[in-house]
């Protein structure tokens, strides 16, 4: 069925980025432990270094999301959903990104988009002696996160789908984990 492979498709960049994620995680305590022992052990502090550190801490963040999303480890506050039939959380699923997740990613994507060309156009640097150049690099990191998200969505989107028009189990349905 074409709405189960796009559904995978959509998982399998979800995937990916939870990898691309999980690397730059280790590549950030490498960096943090760099940093640590060269500040204590050789008392030389390096701005770049911990401007670095911020870096991967958001793109680990915003790489993340996407996959935290798809796997269901993303905050939901559920009081009544847990006790709905798994064909009325399918339909409560495919509101909430409809209304909700969509609209809010397309707009910080969208305007993401422009903050970062900006940085991009003005050679934006660290305002500290011995920061970081490139700005715009983590700056485009938004965008692109909040554009993978609405794909992690729309992977969700038709996983919903796929139950409510039979092409999924409806008894096996199981929405993002609390």
């Amino acid at each position: 069925m074409l709405l189960t492979r796009l559904e995978q498709l959509c998982n399998c960049f979800s995937d990916l980025l939870g990898k691309v994620s999980a690397l730059l995680f280790v590549v950030m305590l490498f960096n943090v432990f760099i940093d640590v022992v060269m500040r204590y052990l050789f008392n030389d502090v390096s701005i770049g270094m911990q401007e670095m550190e911020w870096h991967l801490y958001a793109a680990v963040f915003l790489l993340g999301v996407p996959y935290t999303l798809k796997t269901g480890g993303h905050v939901r506050v559920d009081l009544i959903y847990e006790r709905l039939t798994s064909k009325t959380k399918a339909l409560i699923d495919i509101l909430g990104i409809l209304f909700l997740l969509f609209p809010f990613c397309a707009l910080v994507g969208w305007y993401g988009v422009g903050f970062a060309q900006e940085a991009f156009e003005l050679g934006e640097t660290s305002g500290d002696p011995g920061g970081l150049p490139y700005r715009w690099i983590i700056k485009a990191v938004i965008p692109f996160a909040f554009f993978s998200i609405m794909i992690s969505g729309l992977g969700m989107l038709l996983k919903s789908l796929n139950v409510l028009l039979g092409h999924g189990r409806a008894d096996s349905y199981q929405p993002p984990q609390h």
